[in-house]
Protein backbone atom coordinates (compact mmCIF):
# COMPACT_ATOMS: atom_id res chain seq x y z
CA UNK A 1 0.00 0.00 0.00
CA UNK A 2 1.44 3.27 -0.96
CA UNK A 3 1.34 6.13 1.73
CA UNK A 4 1.26 9.74 1.04
CA UNK A 5 2.42 11.98 3.46
CA UNK A 6 1.07 15.47 3.24
CA UNK A 7 3.02 19.01 4.49
CA UNK A 8 1.14 22.20 5.76
CA UNK A 9 2.31 23.57 2.40
CA UNK A 10 -0.16 21.19 0.88
CA UNK A 11 -3.64 23.53 2.23
CA UNK A 12 -2.17 26.27 1.40
CA UNK A 13 -4.44 26.93 -1.41
CA UNK A 14 -4.07 31.04 -1.34
CA UNK A 15 -2.12 32.18 -4.13
CA UNK A 16 -0.28 35.65 -3.57
CA UNK A 17 2.57 37.45 -4.69
CA UNK A 18 4.39 39.71 -1.83
CA UNK A 19 6.56 42.81 -2.44
CA UNK A 20 8.37 44.43 0.33
CA UNK A 21 8.30 48.12 -0.05
CA UNK A 22 11.18 50.26 1.89
CA UNK A 23 10.00 54.06 2.39
CA UNK A 24 9.99 56.98 4.58
CA UNK A 25 6.24 57.72 3.28
CA UNK A 26 3.11 57.46 5.29
CA UNK A 27 1.04 55.00 4.68
CA UNK A 28 -1.91 57.28 2.72
CA UNK A 29 0.82 59.10 0.65
CA UNK A 30 2.34 55.65 -0.34
CA UNK A 31 -1.44 54.49 -0.99
CA UNK A 32 -2.04 57.58 -3.21
CA UNK A 33 1.03 57.33 -5.45
CA UNK A 34 0.43 53.32 -6.12
CA UNK A 35 -3.20 54.28 -6.85
CA UNK A 36 -1.53 57.13 -9.61
CA UNK A 37 1.15 54.98 -10.57
CA UNK A 38 -0.18 51.62 -11.05
CA UNK A 39 -3.86 52.63 -12.01
CA UNK A 40 -5.28 50.88 -8.55
CA UNK A 41 -7.78 52.31 -5.98
CA UNK A 42 -6.83 51.71 -3.10
CA UNK A 43 -8.75 52.61 0.17
CA UNK A 44 -7.96 52.24 3.59
CA UNK A 45 -10.03 50.19 6.12
CA UNK A 46 -10.91 52.53 9.30
CA UNK A 47 -10.40 49.33 12.01
CA UNK A 48 -7.01 48.39 9.92
CA UNK A 49 -5.21 44.80 10.66
CA UNK A 50 -5.61 43.93 14.20
CA UNK A 51 -3.11 41.06 15.23
CA UNK A 52 -3.71 39.24 19.28
CA UNK A 53 -1.05 38.00 21.07
CA UNK A 54 -1.37 36.93 24.55
CA UNK A 55 -0.93 40.67 26.28
CA UNK A 56 -1.77 43.18 23.54
CA UNK A 57 -3.64 44.03 20.30
CA UNK A 58 -2.08 46.15 17.67
CA UNK A 59 -3.72 47.34 14.52
CA UNK A 60 -1.81 47.77 11.12
CA UNK A 61 -2.62 50.65 8.78
CA UNK A 62 -4.51 48.22 6.12
CA UNK A 63 -5.43 49.18 2.08
CA UNK A 64 -7.57 47.01 0.15
CA UNK A 65 -8.59 47.17 -4.15
CA UNK A 66 -10.30 44.72 -5.48
CA UNK A 67 -9.93 43.92 -9.36
CA UNK A 68 -12.63 41.79 -10.74
CA UNK A 69 -11.76 42.07 -14.52
CA UNK A 70 -8.23 40.34 -13.14
CA UNK A 71 -9.15 38.46 -10.60
CA UNK A 72 -6.79 39.62 -8.17
CA UNK A 73 -7.04 41.90 -4.78
CA UNK A 74 -4.45 44.17 -3.70
CA UNK A 75 -3.57 44.71 -0.40
CA UNK A 76 -0.95 47.65 1.27
CA UNK A 77 -0.60 46.78 4.81
CA UNK A 78 2.13 48.32 7.17
CA UNK A 79 4.67 46.17 8.75
CA UNK A 80 4.77 48.36 11.92
CA UNK A 81 2.86 50.00 14.34
CA UNK A 82 3.45 52.51 16.95
CA UNK A 83 1.21 51.17 20.97
CA UNK A 84 1.25 53.78 23.32
CA UNK A 85 1.78 51.92 26.89
CA UNK A 86 0.53 54.06 30.20
CA UNK A 87 1.01 53.34 33.62
CA UNK A 88 0.34 55.45 36.86
CA UNK A 89 2.80 54.53 39.40
CA UNK A 90 2.87 57.48 42.12
CA UNK A 91 -0.07 59.07 40.74
CA UNK A 92 2.22 60.09 37.81
CA UNK A 93 1.09 59.88 34.48
CA UNK A 94 4.17 58.17 32.63
CA UNK A 95 3.45 57.06 28.63
CA UNK A 96 5.80 55.22 26.61
CA UNK A 97 5.71 53.79 22.91
CA UNK A 98 6.09 50.37 21.58
CA UNK A 99 6.75 49.41 18.03
CA UNK A 100 5.28 46.09 17.16
CA UNK A 101 5.91 44.82 13.90
CA UNK A 102 3.66 42.38 11.89
CA UNK A 103 6.43 40.33 10.65
CA UNK A 104 8.98 40.32 13.05
CA UNK A 105 11.70 38.95 10.58
CA UNK A 106 11.55 41.69 7.78
CA UNK A 107 11.64 44.55 10.24
CA UNK A 108 13.58 47.10 7.42
CA UNK A 109 10.35 46.42 5.32
CA UNK A 110 8.21 49.40 5.82
CA UNK A 111 5.08 48.22 3.93
CA UNK A 112 4.12 44.84 2.33
CA UNK A 113 2.11 44.97 -1.23
CA UNK A 114 -0.28 41.77 -1.16
CA UNK A 115 -1.38 40.67 -4.90
CA UNK A 116 -3.96 37.76 -4.46
CA UNK A 117 -4.39 35.48 -7.70
CA UNK A 118 -2.95 34.31 -10.46
CA UNK A 119 -0.24 36.67 -11.83
CA UNK A 120 2.04 35.92 -14.54
CA UNK A 121 5.76 36.65 -13.44
CA UNK A 122 6.21 39.31 -15.67
CA UNK A 123 3.00 41.90 -14.23
CA UNK A 124 4.90 41.14 -11.11
CA UNK A 125 8.63 41.98 -12.20
CA UNK A 126 6.49 45.26 -14.35
CA UNK A 127 4.74 46.34 -11.09
CA UNK A 128 8.52 45.78 -9.23
CA UNK A 129 9.76 48.52 -11.72
CA UNK A 130 6.92 50.47 -11.97
CA UNK A 131 6.86 51.32 -7.69
CA UNK A 132 10.67 51.37 -7.78
CA UNK A 133 10.15 54.31 -10.23
CA UNK A 134 8.69 56.67 -7.79
CA UNK A 135 11.75 58.92 -6.39
CA UNK A 136 10.09 59.20 -2.92
CA UNK A 137 10.65 54.75 -3.08
CA UNK A 138 13.82 53.48 -1.66
CA UNK A 139 13.45 49.53 -3.09
CA UNK A 140 10.88 47.37 -3.72
CA UNK A 141 11.33 43.48 -4.47
CA UNK A 142 9.23 39.93 -4.08
CA UNK A 143 9.59 38.52 -0.95
CA UNK A 144 9.76 34.70 -0.64
CA UNK A 145 6.39 33.89 1.48
CA UNK A 146 7.48 30.39 2.51
CA UNK A 147 10.56 31.75 3.82
CA UNK A 148 8.39 33.84 6.71
CA UNK A 149 7.82 32.42 9.63
CA UNK A 150 5.03 34.70 10.41
CA UNK A 151 3.25 34.48 7.21
CA UNK A 152 0.07 33.68 8.98
CA UNK A 153 -0.36 37.36 9.70
CA UNK A 154 -0.74 37.86 5.98
CA UNK A 155 -3.41 35.25 5.62
CA UNK A 156 -7.03 37.22 6.02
Amino acid sequence: MQVHALDFEDFDDEEYTLLGIHTALEDYKLAYLLNRELQLNLTKFTEGLTVENSDTTTSFSFYEYSNDSHECEWFLIANSAWKENSSEPNELLITAETKSYLIPEKKKVDYFLKITGHLKETAIQKTVQEVNQLEQIITTYTINKNTLKSKDFLTF
